[in-house]
């Protein structure tokens, strides 16, 4: 039988009907320009136990309805959501704030919905007011009050019911009852809601554990913790040292591998071809006969000895960081037992890792291009646990920008979803953008450019670059003065009062501040035109006079004990640059939302004589007019300062080049 096309019109007509059926099903609220979110919610934003989580949304739909909002939020895996209602600010902006309680990996999302009740109330009370006939609404506010009913307990089900009760009773009598603002707390709570918009889909909420915003770090090689020249130190000889690392207020002890370092290629002193079995080797050599990643150099002692060691740190407030190093000597056991895992020459011989121009010809590289490269990434987390196992919860993990990226966030979220407790910090010193996707995809922290950074426009721009936009809600600084592998021009020509000036702006321009142990002895001897220091122990043992001249331990724990004492060094976030007349002199601030807790802080850059300037405080933020009289405390020496006015002149030298201070409290003048 001859089938007859449909006409023209008909078909277009059906063609279009699953369209608009998509159409008419679209929520009718609008939720947009949600903050914060990373990427539309790609990537968690990142927060620590205590913070609140503000969050806001530009909501809004059609006609003059009247909406209601919430802020919904759940462990990451559950359907337990937890409900904060939403105010409106102005021009269709909500907020809402959520303290956060327990460390974790969360979800949060927005909800809003047409209040009925209080739209068909806003329309009684509009009709009252201009004298128009209540009669044919009373029935709609009656139906709404049945509906809700159902659903309310409590107090709110008990002011429902007497408003129904009433309207029943008497309509005419039960217009105040409706306008009342008992019954409006009542039914926002428990009456129908309409047009029920989410947004889709949640977004992903790291909280993690304070030190991951606020520590000080002290990088200390374990083998040159000791006293006999040409010998490895231990982990006793390590112990040994924790009173002094204390004395000093730092927190976290980062230890680079502290694995067997591998014969094969092993490098000599200053980085040298041929070392011999007497040199120490590089421990980012890692493995050898006596075991891989899993196992302990023999010299530095026994898995007991580790233990005993973490444990010691515990006692004085101290964590322990471990480093690592995705990367294996020539000897490890891996090469043998998976040499799948590693990428060959034509020639046969495997390939060792370069960076041209250096080459690194005691390491090779994991190769994750191989076919049992699943294999690789368990092999991996199962380290991770492993020194978890041991007490490891701080991981620094070595050149993470020269592995796959997908591999990082699935390890991080693997070893977090068990332990969210572990914290790992990216040592990522290559471009922005990989930088900050590392950190994007769970890094807890970064290293950072602050090392390079030296004159006031280069610090100004780049810490208010990190402080203000998208990367202040995943990228935590790290800024580390110096590291075994990088020794600024900038200390080796400054002597030690340029050691001061990096130690300050570090350890009050974060909250996260790290120094390389000889930091504090001022040591600068660099190899020729380079930033290498010249007879690094990462290639020979060392034995360091901790006390020797000319340190400046004293400066150091000064710094810490400030950072300490006031609560305005715990969110990094809070940095604002303020106004001082000399390029040389940097001033800046860390300002809470309590004002008078801020922490006003100047650096002289110039490590080579006295600087002065004239300095601007915002005394308008502080609740003073601009000539008002007040003191202040010098949080160096606890000095009392008179001063009147917003424009104030201090003097720095090389010898403090930090003046720090705040509002003196009262009874302190």
């Amino acid at each position: 039988m001859a089938v007859t096309a449909p006409a023209p019109a008909a078909a277009e007509a059906k063609a279009q009907t699953p369209r608009l059926r998509q159409i008419a099903s679209n929520q009718r609220i609008t939720i947009e320009n949600v903050a914060p979110q990373i990427a539309c919610g790609r990537h968690p934003v990142k927060r620590v136990i205590g913070d609140p989580l503000w969050v806001s949304a530009d909501i809004f739909g059609e006609s003059h309805e009247r909406l209601r909002a919430a802020v919904l939020m759940c462990r990451a895996g559950t359907i337990a959501w937890r409900t904060v209602a939403m105010q409106p600010l102005d021009n269709d902006r909500w907020s809402a704030a959520i303290t956060l309680t327990e460390i974790g990996r969360y979800l949060y999302t927005i909800e809003a919905w047409t209040d009925a009740f209080a739209s068909w109330r806003d329309r009684l009370a509009a009709k009252r007011q201009a004298g128009h006939s209540l009669t044919d609404d009373f029935g709609e506010g009656v139906a709404l009050l049945a509906e809700a009913v159902h659903d309310a307990d409590g107090s709110g089900r008990t002011t429902i019911e007497a408003a129904l009760a009433s309207a029943q009773r008497d309509a005419a009598t039960a217009v105040d009852l409706f306008l009342a603002p008992a019954l409006e707390v009542a039914m926002a709570k428990w009456g129908p809601r309409r047009h029920v918009t989410r947004l889709e889909p949640a977004r992903p909420l790291v909280v993690d554990r304070a030190e991951a915003r606020f520590a000080a770090w002290y990088e200390m090689f374990p083998r040159s913790q000791g006293t006999v020249p040409g010998k490895s130190a231990n982990f006793a000889d390590c112990i040994a040292r924790l009173d002094d690392v204390a004395a000093m207020g730092f927190d976290t002890i980062y230890l680079p591998p502290i694995h067997p370092i591998g014969l094969t290629n092993r490098k000599g002193r200053n980085n040298t071809l041929g070392g011999s079995a007497a040199d120490p080797g590089s421990p980012y050599a890692i493995g050898n006969a006596a075991g891989g990643h899993d196992a302990i150099d023999p010299a530095l002692g026994t898995f007991a000895d580790f233990r005993a060691f973490i444990a010691a740190c515990r006692e004085r407030g101290i964590e322990v960081a471990l480093d690592f190093a995705v990367q294996c000597s020539l000897d490890h056991p891996w090469v043998k037992q998976h040499p799948d895992w590693f990428e060959f020459r034509a020639d046969g011989s495997i390939r060792y890792a370069e960076n041209p121009p250096k080459k690194y010809q005691d390491i090779v590289s994991l190769n994750f291009d191989a076919a049992d490269w699943r294999g690789i990434w368990r092999a991996l987390r199962d380290i991770v646990r492993f020194w978890i196992t041991q007490g490891v919860r701080i991981f620094r993990v070595d050149n993470p920008h020269t592995k796959p990226f997908p591999f990082w966030e699935w390890l991080i979220r693997e070893i977090q979803t068990a332990h969210p407790e572990i914290i790992f910090l990216s040592e990522a010193f290559t471009r922005p953008k990989p930088m900050h996707r590392l950190a994007k995809l769970g890094f807890t922290q970064s290293y950072t450019y602050f090392t390079w950074r030296n004159d006031k426009t280069e610090l100004t721009d780049y810490f208010t670059e990190l402080t203000h936009g998208e990367a202040r809600e995943y990228f935590r600084p790290h800024l580390f003065t110096n590291t075994p592998d990088i020794l600024p021009r900038f200390l080796q020509t400054g002597g030690a009062a340029a050691f001061r000036i990096r130690a300050a702006l570090a350890a009050t321009l974060g909250g996260l501040w790290g120094i390389y142990n000889g930091f504090e002895l001022c040591e600068n001897r660099a190899l020729p035109d380079s930033e290498e220091y010249a007879d690094s122990e990462k290639y020979e043992y060392k034995v360091w006079d901790w006390d020797r001249p000319g340190n400046i331990k004293p400066f150091i724990a000064e710094l810490n004990r400030i950072r300490h004492e006031n609560a305005a060094f715990t969110d990094w976030l809070n940095l604002e640059f303020l106004t001082a007349d000399n390029p040389r002199v940097l001033f800046y601030a860390r300002m809470p939302a309590d004002a008078h807790a801020s922490v006003f802080i100047t650096v002289s850059l110039n490590p080579a004589g006295d600087e002065a300037a004239t300095i601007e405080l915002p005394l308008d933020r502080l609740g003073l007019d601009q000539d008002a009289r007040f003191v202040v405390r010098n949080l160096f020496t606890d000095e009392t300062l008179h001063w009147t006015g917003a424009r104030q002149s201090i003097w720095i030298g090389p010898g403090k080049p930090i003046f720090a201070f705040k509002l003196a409290e009262p009874g302190d003048a």
